[in-house]
Parts: C-alpha cells; sequence; structure tokens
C-alpha cells in the first residue's frame, strides 16, 4: 500500500462525517439564532451595534465608502456584512450581523472536528495502534471536540450576534487545521510538497483573515510565521520549500501593514488604532473602569483563565476543564509528535491576553473575584477550541489505553458529564449573554427616552450627534445615517487652505448644516457644538446617566446640504 493510500485511508472517517457535522451545526446555529431574535437580544451588547453601523455607514452616510470603516475594529467583520447592511429590516434587528457570525459558527465546528482527528491520528499512529482501532478512537474523540465546542452556551449566543469572536475563532481554527496539514506533509515523499503548498497557501489565507478580523490574530501571524520558519530551517536548504515558506510569510504580514498604511493615510497616524482617542488606551483615560490586573501578568492571567473556565462551567468546576487541558498537552508532548505545536498554539491566547490585560489598558472583570463585575468576559471564549481539542484527546486516550472494549459507554458518559456542565451554565444564565443584557440596561433607559423624542420631529430631519456610544438609537427608529452628521465625517471636505472637515463645521456652525443638535453629557458634540442662536427644546434625564439635550436650529426644513 502506498504512501498516499496510506494518508486517504486515514483521513476518510473525517471526511465521510463533516456533512452530518455541518447539517447539525446548521441547524443548532438556526435554532439560537431564532431563540434570541424572538428576544429581541441580538443587539444587546453595545459592541455588537457599533461593529453593525460601522457597516452600515459604507452604504449609508454622509459620504458612504470605505473612509467609514474608521479605526480600532479592524475592517473583515464590517465589509462581511456589507451584502446584508444595506437592508433596512436586517440592519435594525441585528440580522446583518448575525449572518457572518452564524456562517463561522458552522466552519469553526467542522474545524474543531478536523482538527482534532487529525491530531488524534498522529498521535496514535505515534503510538503504533492498529489501524481500526485508530479510526474508530480518532473519530469518536473529534466527534466529542466538536460537540463540547458547538453546544458551549456562551457561544451560542455570540454566534447570534455582530461581535466578532466567533469570527475570529473560525479563522483560527482553520489555520490550525491547515497548519497541521503542513506539519503532515513533511517527510511523506508521496503526496508531501504536493500538500506543503496547499496547506500554507492556505494557512496564509486564514491567518490574514484572522488579523482583519481581530488584534489575537497579530499574535496569531507572530507565532505560527516563527513554528514555520523553524521547521523550514531545520528541514535543510531546500530552495523549493524557502520559497513556499517566503511567499507565506509575507502573505501573513501584508495584512497588518494594509491597516496601518490605512490607518496613516486617512487619520494621519499609523498607530491611531493603539493610542488615538477611541483606542483602549483613550477609552482608559475617559472611562475610570478598575483593572485589577495593571501591570501585573500572573493576576491578568488568572483573570483569563478563569474566565475561559467560566464559559465552560459554574464555579470552580472549570478547573476540570483546565485540568484536562493541561493533561492533554502532556499527553501529546510524551508523543513528541508534529502535531505537539498545534497545541502549543492553541495556548496563544493566554499570552496574548495575558500580556493585554496588564499591559494594554484592556480590563477583564470575573463575577467572583474582585470587583465581582462582568467586562469583557467573551474573552475567555478564545480558550474554547483548546479545551475543546483537549477533551476529544483525553477522551481517545482513555480509550486507546484503558477502556477500549467499552467505547460507546466513554463516550457516552463523557457527553453526560458535558451537558451536565453546560446545563448549569444555563441554568446560571451563560455570562457572554448576561454581558449583553447588563450592558444594554446601561443604555436603555437613556436610548428609548431620546429616541421617543426624536419621533416626534418632522420626518427628514438632519441631526447632529457624536455617535460612538448611541448610534442605536438612529438604528433602532429607522433614522439613515445619512441624515446624521457625525464624528466620522471629519475627514470630508478638507482643504489644503482650511484642514476643518464637515464635523468641524458643522460643531461650529450647526444651523448651516442640520436641524436639531443632540448632545449627551461629556461626549463631543456638548464639549465643541456652538450653542450661539440654538433654541434648547427637551433635557432628558434617566436613572443613572448623564442627561441628554435636544436644540433645534434655524436651518429651514426643506433646505438641502
Amino acid at each position: 500500500m502506498t504512501a498516499q493510500t496510506k494518508s486517504a485511508e486515514v483521513r476518510r472517517p473525517s471526511v465521510q462525517y463533516m456533512p452530518r457535522i455541518g447539517a447539525l451545526a446548521s441547524w443548532i446555529s438556526m435554532g439560537s439564532f431564532f431563540y434570541f431574535l424572538s428576544r429581541g437580544e441580538l443587539l444587546m451588547h453595545g459592541d455588537a451595534t457599533a461593529h453593525i453601523n460601522i457597516a452600515r455607514r459604507v452604504v449609508d452616510s454622509l459620504y458612504p465608502g470605505p473612509l467609514q470603516l474608521g479605526t480600532v475594529w479592524l475592517p473583515l467583520p464590517h465589509l462581511l456584512m456589507l451584502p446584508f447592511v444595506w437592508i433596512d429590516k436586517l440592519w435594525q434587528s441585528g440580522i446583518a450581523g448575525s449572518i457572518p457570525s452564524m456562517v463561522a459558527y458552522v466552519f469553526a465546528v467542522l474545524g474543531v472536528f478536523r482538527l482534532a482527528c487529525a491530531i488524534l491520528q498522529s498521535n496514535e499512529r505515534a503510538g503504533s495502534a492498529a489501524g481500526g482501532t485508530t479510526m474508530s478512537h480518532a473519530t469518536a474523540g473529534g466527534l466529542f471536540a466538536a460537540f463540547v465546542y458547538g453546544a458551549n452556551p456562551n457561544l451560542l449566543y455570540m454566534q447570534a450576534t455582530a461581535l466578532t469572536e466567533t469570527l475570529y475563532l473560525a479563522f483560527f481554527i482553520w489555520a490550525m487545521v491547515f497548519f497541521s496539514d503542513f506539519l503532515n506533509s513533511l517527510g511523506n515523499e508521496d503526496v508531501g510538497p504536493k500538500l506543503e503548498r496547499r496547506s500554507l497557501r492556505k494557512c496564509a489565507w486564514c491567518v490574514a483573515a484572522a488579523e482583519l478580523t481581530r488584534y489575537d490574530g497579530w499574535s496569531l501571524a507572530g507565532a505560527i510565521g516563527l513554528f514555520v520558519l523553524i521547521v523550514a530551517l531545520a528541514r535543510g536548504r531546500n530552495r523549493i520549500r524557502r520559497r513556499r515558506v517566503a511567499l507565506f510569510l509575507v502573505g501573513i504580514v501584508i495584512a497588518p501593514l494594509l491597516w496601518l498604511a490605512y490607518n496613516f493615510a486617512v487619520y494621519g497616524s499609523a498607530l491611531e488604532f493603539a493610542n488615538g482617542p477611541y483606542s483602549a488606551m483613550g477609552i482608559e483615560t475617559r472611562v475610570a473602569a478598575p483593572n485589577p490586573s495593571a501591570g501585573d501578568l500572573w493576576s491578568a492571567v488568572s483573570y483569563f483563565l478563569k474566565s475561559a473556565q467560566l464559559t465552560l462551567a459554574v464555579g470552580n468546576w472549570g478547573r476540570l476543564w483546565l485540568l484536562a487541558a493541561l493533561a492533554a498537552t502532556a499527553i501529546l508532548a510524551c508523543k513528541l509528535t508534529r502535531q505537539t505545536a498545534v497545541v502549543v498554539l492553541l495556548w496563544l491566547p493566554v499570552v496574548f491576553y495575558g500580556l493585554s490585560i496588564a499591559y494594554g489598558a484592556v480590563p477583564l472583570h470575573v463575577p467572583v473575584w474582585w470587583p465581582f463585575a462582568i467586562f469583557n468576559q467573551r474573552f475567555g471564549l478564545e480558550l474554547l477550541p483548546l479545551f475543546a481539542i483537549s477533551a476529544g484527546v483525553v477522551l481517545a486516550s482513555v480509550l486507546t489505553s484503558f477502556l477500549s472494549a467499552h467505547l460507546w459507554k466513554v463516550v457516552s458518559v463523557a457527553a453526560a458529564l458535558v451537558v451536565a456542565s453546560y446545563a448549569f451554565v444555563w441554568l446560571a444564565k451563560p455570562l457572554c449573554w448576561q454581558e449583553a443584557r447588563n450592558n444594554w440596561q446601561m443604555r436603555r433607559g437613556l436610548d428609548t427616552a431620546v429616541g421617543l423624542a426624536l419621533r416626534d420631529l418632522p420626518p427628514q430631519s438632519v441631526f447632529l450627534m457624536d455617535i460612538d456610544e448611541h448610534v442605536g438609537i438612529m438604528e433602532r427608529d429607522g433614522i439613515p445615517l445619512r441624515r446624521v452628521v457625525n464624528n466620522e465625517d471629519h475627514r470630508q471636505w478638507v482643504r489644503p487652505s482650511d484642514p476643518q472637515g464637515v464635523w468641524e463645521r458643522a460643531l461650529a456652525n450647526p444651523a448651516q448644516y442640520v436641524n436639531y443638535v443632540i448632545a449627551f453629557e461629556g461626549d463631543l458634540v456638548e464639549k465643541g457644538v456652538n450653542r450661539q442662536g440654538l433654541t434648547l427644546l427637551q433635557v432628558i434625564h434617566s436613572t443613572g446617566q448623564a442627561p441628554a439635550r435636544i436644540y433645534q436650529t434655524s436651518r429651514p426644513m426643506n433646505q438641502s446640504r
């Protein structure tokens, strides 16, 4: 039997299960989506509202186009919403942001299964297991890993929203799948060169997509690029391989360079996303959110790991998941297979978020530790692929080592334990859902009151408003963003002799551009608008929030911009 035939035989179980897994994941995705849609919970989180409105601005604003993509948040999630967000109903309901997340969820479930099977097959071949047993245990481990990932309650909420974590996880997982294929291609003389070329190309595309989705992807690019470079150097001076590796490295470097160039061209600073007024650092200077791990890397790692555990279990039961991840890593490390590098990369979020929380002005709160709140809890989902793959590795190892004759009994017990763990999470309410609900409750009173006030104003009114915190008001009431002069319009109408844009001009002379000014206490409008000639119509108060004021200008309603 040739190496190519053996390779095809090893891959056959994962291939035959993929359609059924994809179909089941699709039904689960749609079921959870319709559940949260029926409860009006797709846009509870302020970040979900912001993401979908960034995409909307590209097609609906004073000056639609790519300059409306803004800074700080990377552009790919918003670009993927464009085919849907121009439809008013999909924009207002949040469905336009749910569609890319749901598709990503299905692909991620498939990717977890595929990756777990690849790791387990490599591990069991190293252990010289029998062919039939190897196939059975690897497939069982892969199915179990896909179940752990796809059934997670927090992920089921996140994949129904416009938040970016689900999309990033799909790119991250498939980057690991193709990196695993690359490792498997090494030393295979029959199919190795072709598989190596194909896997590196696909891996580069996934890494680049991850880099344009979340900044986690930048750390992924650095780590996976280093691994590929080390492998290439260790395999000798093969000119063809060096060329492939060079192309791979160029491919994963282009994406962040494009984002730096965009920031420089539009904002005048390549690092606007990192140190601008809307960056994490800029927000920290305006919002006094406590960071219990500031300057303390060990504390930051502890908070992140606790957050990750709480996405899978209630209380201290999450430690069992962490123990399983450590056990799986040890099992693979002892085998010393190439796939050990894949599992090491699955731990990468610990490093990225540890550094970000400790030194990057990104606080993380968990409800069981001081300050006993929920903030950025969704960061913990980034370790879900590690926990899922680890669960599959531990299950397959137990079957191979001790209970090979009782496969379905062991799988049933393991599945029951996962169901119990997730059932308690549902009963306590998933923390990602709780964070979104808390976020909405803080905004709901003021946003609702302002929205009711706007409905009493004449149709086709034009507004001046800082949209960073309260753009959802316009979305829920169906007010087109092209009728809102906002802080993202500051780059328009700029002339060499006059560096001001339409935003700055409207602040200085509101009557020339808008009919009404909406100022929230402390925002850019309240701080910078020229109130001369404005008539105060209404002051809107809401418990626990600073007031909002609506002013009328002298601009006639029928005057064009």
